[in-house]
């Protein structure tokens, strides 16, 4: 039997705020028992196992991010629109590091499938990008490197993987324009073909 006050999303909540705490690397099914006051195997009528609750919890986090993101790039588009979403997804890795780990773990795509905050993922940085003019494939190669170029700058960020005199701002500044300047001039696949 569940324990009263014991749900999915209580567990889910419960996980990013260990998460945040202790790191990703650190949620437990064993974690969250001792929070609740519950056995483990309490725990298994609400999730299926480990796997499903770090599931549940990059979808959780993917959701909260997608919502800061899509706020700041309300009503944006080009440049002021592309250092806006850097600047909200930076943000969010920076202040919920434990969560932020848990939207980059590889997920089964069918279990992910319905996923809105996936889908709202989507369409809000294909949006942004089509405002460069961008079409497939180019638009998932610009994805990839927005991607890479944001997550990576973070993990370096926060465990302090900068150390030269130049403010962190000042470069991550520049780096969004190198960004905007790399898709304003975008090779396209078609020009690669000729």
């Amino acid at each position: 039997m569940a324990r009263v006050g014991v749900t999915v999303e209580r567990l889910v909540a419960a996980a990013a705020e260990l998460a945040d705490e202790a790191g990703f690397d650190h949620v437990s099914i064993s974690a969250l028992a001792r929070r609740f006051g519950v056995k483990d195997a309490s725990l298994y009528s609400h999730v299926r196992g480990l796997k499903d609750l770090r599931t549940r919890l990059a979808l959780y986090a993917g959701g909260e991010l997608i919502d800061r993101i899509a706020a700041a790039v309300a009503g944006r588009s080009g440049k002021e629109a592309l250092r806006a979403f850097a600047g909200a997804y930076r943000d969010y890795a920076l202040e919920h590091p434990g969560r932020y780990a848990a939207t980059q773990i590889r997920m089964d795509q069918a279990l992910v499938a319905d996923s809105s905050a996936l889908h709202r993922t989507a369409q809000i940085t294909y949006g942004m990008l089509r405002a460069y003019g961008l079409e497939e494939p180019d638009l998932t190669d610009a994805v990839r490197l927005l991607r890479s170029t944001f997550h990576g700058y973070c993990l370096l960020e926060g465990a302090g993987g900068f150390g030269a005199d130049r403010d962190v701002q000042a470069s991550w500044d520049k780096a969004v324009d190198a960004l905007h300047l790399a898709l304003v001039h975008w090779p396209r696949e078609q020009e690669n073909d000729d």
